[in-house]
């Protein structure tokens, strides 16, 4: 079966995961999503995550989730461009997430990096999620 959104899969399989206080989730890999872990990673939102197998032989991801005196780190994980409504902007209207206590993750020419990243870069794109 095929999936229209991946990324919008894998996180609502993280903002479920952190709902139940679990300490890791499994999620189907793709270059798109290991990208947005490094993001993620790199960020300090999760602890991290390795690539497994799953029963079929599929390659999966196993994302390890982070707590901060037993409240997640991830307060709010929002999908903003969807495939039916893409979200582009330019480098000077990259959006603020919290007044800077959350990121935007951007796809850019460059790669894939957070909103602050982007800025620093001097480059645009298409704002994929918000991460609080």
């Amino acid at each position: 079966m095929s999936m229209i959104d991946p990324l919008g899969d894998m996180l609502t399989r993280i903002r479920n995961a952190l709902l139940r206080n679990r300490s890791s989730v499994r999620t189907p890999a793709s270059k798109l999503r290991q990208r947005v872990l490094d993001v993620l990673l790199e960020e300090g939102f999760i602890r991290g995550y390795s690539e497994t197998t799953d029963a079929k032989g599929f390659k999966e991801f196993e994302i390890e989730l982070k707590y901060f005196e037993g409240a997640p780190v991830i307060n709010d994980i929002k999908r903003v461009s969807k495939p039916g409504r893409r979200e582009y902007r330019k480098v000077r209207d990259l959006p603020l997430v919290r007044n800077g206590l959350g990121i935007a993750i951007v796809s850019t020419p460059k790669g894939v990096m957070s909103d602050a990243a982007a800025r620093e870069a001097n480059v645009g794109g298409e704002i994929l999620c918000h991460i609080s």
